[in-house]
């Protein structure tokens, strides 16, 4: 469930992008959930045209996902359902750019239109990227430009579209089934119902990521002769580039394209935890670490980075000082890294992003309360947060060393201002207390840091607003300032 901040952001970043209208259809998909179409006209009062022409817009956008349901026995009926994930990915689209233009700069015009305008065909691309040539260039031709389409499709970069309405059951999606009740808790994974969604209308990997093909024109006649001398072979082989032609063509015309938000926040989180990482790390240990992060194989989890030892030592090799060290020294410096490796793949390193991630969103949150509340309540929240279940009063005190009415006040404050929940527990006979209390961390603190973000950010992006609103206005009265200026002199001069 978003919080309110969080779509009060959103709705600000559509409104700021497309327009008030679109933001109502937009504010009113968050607040609801999936609507069909009577449903958000009802709600919005607005006009059935206005409110499919706002869906069609956040739809080419990747904002929203369409998909049908059943509705009685025989019939279905198609509702819209707000990506929150992907208003929010509007906001990063300088530091997407950023990736491209270190890793595949070639590309970054083509990457450019992708962000700008949604989902493009491959034409589309082609007649953008032209157009963006500045007068007197050499403009490239449409093979280089289906090249470096190419490249950011085997990178991830870059996929073709989802299914527009696939078919799911949300009633079937919420229900847990009876598989589910007997797993244990360790391995329940929740998958909310917009993640569903965004699964099913996901292609396979061998769709989302098949590149346009290219069309290698052969001539093999040569004075009418034909080069082949078996007639089976060559209509074989004149079949087969019948069919890349027509794929190529189909891939080119029809197939819409879009950015991958997955791969470019996997490249943003990475280099945030190699940079995290670094300040951690051993001297003389750098070297390998970068290694271990760009030898990183294209995979569809996001939540590790997986290296080959083969491809870590290659690219080693090329640093400085890297080539004198051994095997042995580089796996030892990895398993000092918490790099794992695995039963089906022993050769190949795996590290835990997502374990690192979470390590640093808390130490981020501990500073904060550190920042608001001082040292006595950082020492103990982390207590709380380290535990991860219930502790009593006393052993708080014991473990923090600090004075009881400290302890007894802190944990008000932060009771209070929800970072921590307590509970009353009777006393066994015979302890000398009739009931102690237990506290633990707040199972929804991170939520509530994060929407704190949410809050900050919506309040900046009001200001930046208000002072463009300024900016506007002092230039609007210089204009008419100098226009009125112009008028005056002109009439001063007329003769009498």
């Amino acid at each position: 469930m978003v919080s309110q901040h969080g779509i009060l952001l959103a709705v600000g970043i559509i409104s700021d992008h497309f327009g008030p209208l679109v933001a109502k259809v937009c504010d009113c998909l968050l607040r609801h959930g999936e609507l069909s179409l009577q449903e958000i006209v009802r709600r919005l009062e607005l006009s059935p045209g206005q409110v499919k022409n706002s869906l069609l817009v956040l739809i080419q956008h990747n904002c929203v996902q369409a998909f049908s349901a059943p509705k009685g026995r025989d019939r279905t009926v198609t509702l819209y359902l707000a990506i929150f994930d992907n208003v929010l990915h509007r906001l990063r689209f300088s530091k997407f750019l950023s990736v491209i233009r270190a890793d595949i700069p070639e590309s970054e015009v083509l990457i450019e239109g992708l962000l700008q305008n949604g989902r493009l065909t491959f034409d589309q691309l082609v007649g953008r990227t032209i157009s963006k040539v500045p007068e007197g260039s050499i403009r490239p031709a449409r093979e280089e430009i289906r090249m470096n389409l190419n490249k950011l499709v085997h990178a991830h970069f870059v996929e073709r579209c989802p299914k527009p309405e696939p078919f799911i059951d949300p009633l079937v999606v919420q229900q847990p089934t009876s598989s589910r009740r007997r797993a244990p808790k360790n391995f329940e994974k929740v998958i909310s119902l917009e993640q569903k969604i965004v699964n099913t209308a996901d292609l396979s990997d061998a769709e989302r990521f098949s590149e346009i093909p290219y069309i290698i024109e052969d001539a093999s006649d040569v004075n009418g002769c034909s080069r082949d001398p078996v007639d089976s072979a060559k209509r074989k082989r004149g079949a087969f580039e019948v069919d890349e032609e027509l794929n190529s063509t189909i891939a080119e015309n029809e197939v819409l394209w879009r950015a991958n938000f997955e791969q470019f926040t996997f490249c943003l989180k990475k280099k945030f935890c190699a940079d995290r990482k670094k300040l951690k790390l051993k001297v003389g240990t750098h070297p390998i670490w970068e290694s271990f992060c760009e030898a990183n194989l294209t995979e569809k989890d996001t939540d590790s980075v997986t290296s080959p030892i083969n491809g870590i030592l290659e690219r080693l090799r090329q640093k400085e000082g890297g080539a004198s060290m051994t095997l042995d020294q580089v796996t030892r410096v990895l398993e000092d890294l918490q790099c794992t490796t695995s039963n089906e793949n022993p050769e190949a390193y795996t590290f835990d992003l997502r374990k690192m991630v979470e390590s640093c969103r808390n130490e981020e949150i501990e500073s904060l309360v550190k920042k608001k509340y001082g040292q006595a309540a950082f020492t103990i929240f982390r207590l709380l947060v380290t535990q991860g279940g219930p502790v009593e009063t006393d052993q708080i005190i014991d473990t923090t060393i600090l004075d009881k009415q400290i302890v007894h006040s802190t944990l008000y404050k932060l009771w209070k201002d929800d970072y921590v929940d307590t509970e009353k527990i009777s006393s066994v006979a015979g302890t000398g207390y009739a009931q102690f209390y237990v506290w633990r961390a707040k199972s929804t603190f991170r939520e509530q840091f994060i929407d704190n973000l949410y809050h900050a950010a919506l309040n900046l992006r009001q200001m930046v607003n208000y002072i463009a609103e300024l900016l506007l206005e002092e230039q609007g009265l210089v204009a008419a300032d100098a226009k009125s200026d112009a008028v005056t002199s002109h009439y001063e001069f007329l003769p009498c």
